[in-house]
């Protein structure tokens, strides 16, 4: 059994329509759907992703104004890696945040990649990693002032923080099937290792980086921080066959949810990281065209009917 890579990323913002103009304008991305928190709907749901909307290519994010600031610490998602093409794209990145005043780190080698980290305007800690021009399966939008050859390809990778590398290491390797590929001691904190891990043979997309850092505390959500990352799996008899590996193993989940663009199974590997597998369909075109994803607010069938009172709670974006 194996998952296929990383399907999307989901974090928290206080301010729905700065995030937009910022993944939007800034990054390049396409709003390919908007719709808000199935869980609760008073919030949006914002799905930033290439022109088609491809899974392995989505980071979204739950609009909730009134949560503090993330605060940083350990047993967490930490990081959020999206892949480039080349050097050149690099260099270009690198004057675009300068020109937006975007706080990062330059362009720096980690792992034999170089990449640039940096952070969003609520300090949502992003990277771009060089993918060697590595085949990719989505289109760039088109959409955005970002030119082509140097436009965002979907994730590369994402970066979990954990006070014990080796409990990790047992769900990952045992219970998820992720090979770690390497070790090493931290570049600028020694006392502390990383490891790598890969999925489905590995590359941008399918890897998982673990840092272990015991000394911190243990983090707590908020805006700027990571919710959770999802999984790929192909269809739902891989859900319903990873359902049952789980429940053998004595972990809980939530049981299958429907999403609507996705189907999508939940479970903690600690108190702090929530990982999803989710289908890669029905997609977002199950309810708007190729031309028009992002345009109107989307809800799935069973909300249809409170849509009036929905949109009467939600702030113009």
């Amino acid at each position: 059994m194996q998952l296929h890579g990383i399907h999307h990323v989901t974090a928290v913002t206080r301010n729905a329509s700065k995030n937009l103009k910022f993944y939007t304008e800034v990054l390049g991305l396409r709003l390919v759907k908007k719709t808000v928190n199935q869980d609760d709907v008073s919030a949006y749901h914002l799905f930033y992703a290439d022109k088609l909307g491809t899974p392995g290519t989505d980071m979204t994010f739950f609009d909730w104004p009134q949560t503090p600031p993330d605060l940083r610490g350990t047993d967490s998602i930490v990081t959020t890696l999206f892949r480039v093409n080349g050097r050149a794209a690099l260099d270009y990145w690198v004057a675009r945040l300068d020109a937006n005043h975007l706080t990062h780190h330059g362009i720096e080698t980690f792992n034999g990649r170089e990449r640039v980290r940096f952070y969003d305007p609520e300090g949502q800690r992003l990277a771009l990693v060089d993918d060697g021009g590595a085949p990719f399966e989505g289109e760039a939008w088109d959409g955005s002032d970002v030119p082509a050859e140097y436009a965002i390809r979907g994730f590369f990778a994402v970066a979990l923080s954990v006070p014990n590398l080796a409990n990790t290491e047992i769900v990952l390797g045992q219970i998820l099937g992720m090979t770690k590929a390497d070790e090493f001691a931290h570049p600028e904190q020694p006392d502390q290792r990383v490891a790598i891990f890969e999925m489905d043979g590995g590359g941008p997309g399918k890897e998982v980086h673990v840092y272990e850092q015991p000394k911190l505390a243990r983090a707590r959500l908020g805006h700027g921080g990571v919710h959770h990352v999802a999984f790929r799996l192909t269809d739902e008899t891989e859900q319903m066959a990873w359902e049952r590996r789980l429940a053998q193993i004595g972990l809980p989940t939530s049981g299958q949810v429907d999403r609507f663009y996705f189907k999508s199974l939940y479970f903690r590997i600690s108190g702090g990281i929530l990982f999803e597998l989710a289908t890669d369909g029905p997609g977002f075109h199950a309810d708007e065209s190729l031309e028009t994803l992002g345009e109107r607010l989307a809800l799935p069938p069973f909300l249809e009917p409170h849509r009036v009172e929905i949109e009467a709670g939600l702030k113009p974006l």
